[in-house]
């Protein structure tokens, strides 16, 4: 059974920056992605960015190298978001999903989730 647990959410300033941590147990042994959403004011579940087990990324909410990183520590077993020049904007719940196969955009293509971790941007 895959468990998917973030964290690292918490208060930051505007302009700053975060690391929002998905540790993953129970992952199948073939390809799978992880991938992490997010649901912001006034926005339906929104793809952030993807890793596969390939190591292979999809960046949604921006352009690749843009203000989302995604990365994985393999011995750890964590994938890692990390957000720079946070903006009010940017204040939500920000889950992370695993799925066996290719990195999908959609959050419906996803099978397990954690529980998500709050994120708030504000002075």
């Amino acid at each position: 059974q895959v468990q998917l647990v973030e964290s690292g959410g918490g208060l930051v300033q505007p302009g700053g920056s975060l690391s929002l941590s998905c540790a993953a147990s129970g992952l199948p042994s073939v390809n799978y992605a992880i991938g992490w959403f997010r649901r912001v004011a006034g926005k339906e579940h929104e793809g952030v960015s993807c890793i596969q087990s390939s190591g292979e990324r999809e960046s949604y909410a921006d352009a690749p190298g843009g203000r989302f990183t995604i990365s994985r520590d393999k011995a750890k077993k964590t994938v890692i978001l990390e957000i720079k020049d946070l903006s009010p904007d940017d204040t939500g719940i920000y889950t992370c999903a695993a799925r066996v196969g290719h990195c999908k955009r959609a959050s419906f293509m996803y099978n397990d989730w954690g529980q998500g971790t709050q994120v708030t941007v504000s002075s």
